[in-house]
């Protein structure tokens, strides 16, 4: 167009591209804006794919620990290695898109939610470009896509699953210009389109690792089982056992499916687990005659979830070998005394029983009769008997003889006492009172202390039980109102490798 020489021509002309400006700024102002309303909504729709990733995983996540096998583990693995792979790929994506936004002067503060230079052609140009960001994008997606498709291991279902995949690098439409795809995506393309399109990319990743998740619910969920009719079933290599012996039972539904992963069975109130639709059940038997346990069949349907019982009771019979072995005093074995024992084996030949012991001795003394003797306090002692068939341990306790109680005359207690009956005594007694076993302990001394009335005391050791001779002289003194104190009583019980303190007995003469 030629520049008029007229200054009323060149005015108007100069006022008609004003206008043309102006009306080009307008639209310009609307399309921009149309484009970051785009990102907004691209965000939004990625806010729903994150969810629905996230009910995917979790719903794998629930498959593999109801139904744990190798494979449903390799699965899940795969389910967390997606999303995170994905998750990786938006972070690096929104790393860029906040770079962008800075170079193009960060945030409007007239314009929220955009930046300052959103038309800019030349910075994108030159850093999508020229200084190469297109092309690592571009190698960021293709390994991105990479490592989602190595997560499918069947080279089929990988075909099928590489065309879902949203996530890749476009061919260049034809007649288009730009001869890279970075170009193609980012040559002379203002700010504000830019952004949106980085938008995109994130949301092609996470459709894309949707894809994935889909197939591996799939894979992980198994298929559906149908079934009509529900029979509870045992199958048993025998149903008498002797005890002692495991019992052991296979329990599953008759016309059960191998692939059946809604099935949860219980026997004999605990649960078992279930491998290809079938349950071991084992328990040993602890007692003679019939057992009876009862099993029950939980079936989930796929469809509705809703849950079925089918329960039915069983028995088998326990049969009787057995051995015993009895302390003849009390459940414990005491030191320093013959503890007899009783073993017997029902059903077992007397030749056949071995008998042994742990933490003390044992010795035989008869048909069936031992003696059992221990030197050292301990809570792990046993006996173990053993017979053709059947062997059982019998834990017993180990300790001292329990202490004695001294006594004035070996059976008078501390209290008042007439002078002529506290002379007659002859010493201090250690008595093993509601004691089974015939042993006694022997006093090894005391010491005595003669408080006459109005007087002071006077203090005596004594060795032995009965009164010496410096204490007998004290006791012949006693008349009413005198008090006798005899304190550190000293016993020795058999087994005691040093002498007991019983502590000590008082009397006041009456």
């Amino acid at each position: 167009m030629s520049i008029p020489k007229e200054p009323r021509q060149l005015m108007i002309n100069l006022m008609y591209l004003v206008l043309t400006a102006l009306l080009a700024l307008n639209v310009s102002a609307e399309v921009m804006n149309a484009f970051f309303s785009l990102d907004k909504g691209l965000e939004g729709s990625r806010l729903i794919v994150e969810k629905n990733n996230s009910s995917l995983i979790k719903s794998i996540n629930t498959q593999a620990d109801a139904y744990k096998n190798p494979q449903n583990e390799s699965y899940r693995k795969a389910a967390i290695d997606a999303n995170e792979v994905a998750s990786q790929f938006q972070e690096y994506i929104e790393s860029v898109r906040k770079e962008l936004w800075e170079k193009a002067g960060g945030d409007n503060p007239k314009v929220p939610g955009q930046p300052k230079d959103i038309r800019n052609k030349d910075l994108t140009t030159r850093w999508f470009i020229t200084e190469g960001k297109g092309a690592e994008i571009k190698a960021k997606i293709e390994e991105t896509r990479g490592k989602l498709l190595a997560l499918i291991a069947d080279p089929k279902d990988k075909t099928d699953i590489e065309t879902q995949l949203t996530l890749g690098i476009e061919e260049i439409p034809p007649g288009v210009k730009a001869k890279t795809w970075e170009e193609f995506k980012f040559k002379q393309m203002p700010v504000a389109a830019v952004i949106p399109a980085l938008g995109k990319l994130q949301s092609d990743s996470k459709s894309s690792a949707t894809a994935v998740l889909n197939y591996l619910a799939k894979k992980v969920g198994g298929t559906e089982i149908k079934m009509d009719a529900f029979e509870p079933a045992v199958s048993a290599p025998k149903g008498y056992v002797i005890l002692g012996e495991k019992y052991e039972a296979d329990i599953f539904l008759s016309a059960y499916s191998t692939t059946a992963n809604n099935v949860s069975i219980s026997a004999g109130g605990r649960g078992l687990p279930v491998t290809a639709g079938k349950a071991h059940f084992e328990e040993t038997a602890s007692s003679n005659g019939v057992r009876k346990y009862n099993v029950s069949i939980n079936v989930v349907n796929p469809l509705t979830k809703e849950t079925k019982n089918y329960s039915k009771e069983f028995s088998y019979e326990v049969g009787q070998r057995s051995v015993a072995c009895a302390a003849d005093k009390m459940n414990v074995f005491y030191i320093g005394v013959d503890n007899p024992v009783s073993v017997s084996a029902a059903g077992v030949n007397s030749n056949d029983v071995k008998v042994t012991s742990s933490g003390c001795s044992i010795n035989k003394t008869g048909q069936g009769k031992y003696t059992v003797t221990a030197t050292t306090p301990t809570n792990d002692a046993s006996i173990t008997v053993s017979a053709p068939g059947v062997t059982q341990k019998f834990p017993f306790r180990v300790k001292r003889i329990p202490d004695p109680t001294p006594l004035l005359g070996a059976k008078h207690r501390s209290g008042s006492m007439g002078n002529g009956e506290f002379k007659a005594q002859g010493g201090i007694g250690a008595v093993l009172e509601n004691f089974d076993f015939d042993t006694q302990c022997k006093v090894v001394g005391f010491k005595a202390v003669y408080l006459a009335k109005r007087q002071d005391p006077v203090e005596y050791n004594n060795a032995g039980a009965k009164w010496g001779g410096d204490v007998q002289g004290a006791i012949n003194k006693a008349k009413p109102g005198d008090t006798y104190f005899f304190d550190d009583v000293k016993v020795n019980c058999p087994g005691d490798v040093a002498g007991r303190n019983l502590g000590g007995l008082s009397y006041k003469i009456k």
